[in-house]
């Protein structure tokens, strides 16, 4: 039996059986990563020592009865969080010597539950990229192709995945953090509603580690399974401590359905920004055939869904005047410009000038988009749409990245662009839950999102397990 690569539910199982120690999987996961992931460069902080210590202490806590529910599961955090005693620079080398001496709210969380975490897993710099890449440590390359991203800014996570490094991974997500490289690597993924999974000590160095409600990031879980996303989402769920005087545990409403058949599902295949390619339209499509066979009632148009060229740009708006003000860029990037460009990259250009009045405005623009979600999701369940445009695409370290490209099918678009699919949820805070929906032509993963309505995660989490029966879900490389 190869215990690395079953899901977290099984592992559980299994070690409740009394058919394996937490020993001899932590063994297993971290021969795999010393004998797989040099080419990969999904592990950049191991872990080992401790790691075989927490695994011992799980066997003794399960032989005295005790039972959690990661008790004993290996598992891998993202280099962002803090774990104290290891570095955390967010791939920034002036930061290469930041150690915390506190582990992050969620860390702590994994812990209580039980979790043995195996080490810290790869990010791009400043967790700014599509791409996983630092001058630390290195390029973590997709474990379907070497040549190919394995997505970012969590590609070290959803590539310890794939390789069966751990059973699930701590991840982010701002713009499409955890779907991306879910997407790109055949994994699943769950952004939750912004505001439910408290993310303290997830925090730039050398930034103190304060329960502050961030606009648009979240942090969430990763696995090989859509039930394993849940199992770690019930873990992670709820207000931070600190904020909130309250033990952490949060009851979200139930799914709102139990079988297919019952599901209301908006499909949604073509943005008026940017076209999508054709892979990944035939993953939209190969959902949309699963959910017909179910018996769920699928449309493609409604006259209530938001505006999609607004959402993105609003979405553009946001993310990168919050960004400048963390990261400033130096001169004026929107010097220039005529008044009437309008394509996102004069968006993103403006925004980088953005005063608070300018935010405020944007800020207002998206609680009304927000009432528009609520009242579509009166008259359907979730949004079924792309990530990206494309499965994963060559390594590109070109070093400005506002001059990369994205090819869809042959044609070149702005990089950043391709942010517009993930930026549909970020944008009002929605919960969004990406699974695998198949593969391209060359044989690369491609997947899909579903969008839910607001702190009703349940309802697309239980979307993907159905659909997973249906269609199938992670396959690991051959």
């Amino acid at each position: 039996m190869e215990w690395t690569v079953l899901a977290a539910e099984e592992l559980v199982a299994a070690l409740n059986a009394g058919a394996v120690t937490s020993v001899e999987l932590t063994d297993e996961a971290i021969a795999r990563i010393e004998r797989d992931d040099k080419v990969i460069n999904a592990i950049c902080v191991p872990d080992f020592d401790r790691a075989r210590a927490a695994a011992r202490r799980a066997d003794q806590a399960r032989a005295r009865g005790e039972d959690r529910p990661l008790l004993g599961v290996p598992v891998t955090v993202k280099e962002s969080y803090d774990i104290a005693g290891l570095p955390t620079t967010w791939g920034m080398p002036w930061h290469r010597d930041h150690v915390p001496s506190e582990d992050a709210v969620q860390v702590s969380r994994i812990k209580a539950a039980g979790a043995v975490v195996l080490g810290k897993t790869n990010v791009p710099l400043g967790l700014q990229d599509i791409q996983t890449f630092n001058e630390i440590h290195g390029t973590t390359t997709n474990p379907w192709d070497p040549d190919r991203t394995a997505g970012g800014s969590s590609g070290g996570s959803a590539a310890a995945l794939v390789a069966g490094f751990g059973a699930l991974s701590l991840g982010s997500d701002l713009s499409g953090s955890l779907r991306t490289p879910a997407h790109f690597c055949g994994i699943y993924a769950h952004k939750p509603t912004l505001g439910l999974a408290a993310s303290r000590g997830m925090v730039a160095p050398p930034g103190p580690a304060l329960p502050v409600e961030h606009d648009l990031a979240v942090v969430g879980p990763m696995a090989r399974t859509a039930r394993d996303l849940t199992l770690l989402l019930d873990v992670m769920a709820g207000p931070d401590p600190l904020t909130s005087g309250k033990a952490h545990h949060v009851r979200l409403p139930p799914a709102r359905h139990q079988r297919l058949s019952d599901f209301r599902v908006l499909l949604l295949d073509q943005h008026p920004l940017i076209p999508t390619g054709a892979a990944v339209r035939a993953g939209v499509n190969r959902v949309a055939d699963a959910l017909a066979d179910g018996g769920a009632r699928v449309e493609r148009h409604t006259p209530l869904l938001p505006d999609l060229a607004d959402a993105a740009t609003l979405f553009m708006q946001l993310l990168i005047s919050g960004a400048v003000a963390r990261f400033p860029t130096g001169p004026d990037r929107a010097a220039g410009l005529s008044a009437d460009e309008e394509s996102l990259d004069a968006v993103r250009r403006r925004a980088t000038a953005f005063s608070h009045r300018d935010w405020l405005e944007a800020n207002h623009r998206r609680e009304l988009h927000r009432h528009g979600w609520r009242q579509l999701f009166a008259g359907f369940d979730a949004v079924v749409c792309p990530i990206t445009p494309t499965p994963a695409f060559p390594h590109d370290h070109h070093p400005n990245p506002l001059e990369r490209g994205i090819d869809i099918d042959g044609a070149e678009y702005p990089y950043f662009d391709q942010l517009v699919w993930a930026g549909l949820a970020t944008m009002p805070g929605l919960p969004a839950t990406a699974i695998p929906a198949g593969r391209s032509p060359e044989g690369l993963p491609v997947g899909v999102q579903l969008i839910g309505p607001a702190f009703e995660d349940r309802t697309p989490l239980r979307l993907a397990e159905l659909l997973e029966e249906k269609i199938g879900g992670f396959r690991a490389p051959r």
